[in-house]
């Protein structure tokens, strides 16, 4: 498997850092990860990355995840590109609103290296 680009969006850093674990745990290596510490960072990075996936928090400042996705569709970034929300809201709502914007699924913080699995590979294998 060749390398998979991944950005990982999310205000805490060791979150982050959860994320990429979870990640190589799941099978997805080799892996090159960019992080950014918000939805405006996220945007920067894509500006100048080209990346096989996405995974963003949906509570941050300055920019959150939805807004994020919203910008990625509206500026034409990553097109194509699988987009995973990750978020602690048990809010059926904003998984919709992640849905309509584009997002291609969604992991519920905490989670597991298997529920990562379970929902990352799938579309990194339909790519």
């Amino acid at each position: 498997m060749s390398e998979i680009h991944t950005l990982i969006v999310d205000d805490s850093s060791v979150m982050r850092k959860i994320v990429e674990r979870s990640l190589r745990q799941a099978g997805l290596d080799p892996l090159v990860v960019y992080e950014a510490g918000s939805g405006v960072e996220g945007l920067e990075v894509l500006k100048v990355k080209q990346v096989d996936l996405i995974l963003s928090d949906i509570n941050m400042p300055s920019m959150d995840g939805l807004e994020f996705l919203r910008q990625i569709r509206a500026q034409n970034l990553a097109p194509g590109v699988p987009v995973v929300m990750i978020t602690t809201e048990s809010s059926e709502e904003h998984v919709k609103q992640a849905i309509e914007a584009g997002a291609r699924g969604y992991i519920r913080k905490p989670f597991t290296a298997e529920q990562v699995k379970e929902r990352v590979l799938p579309l990194i294998h339909a790519a």
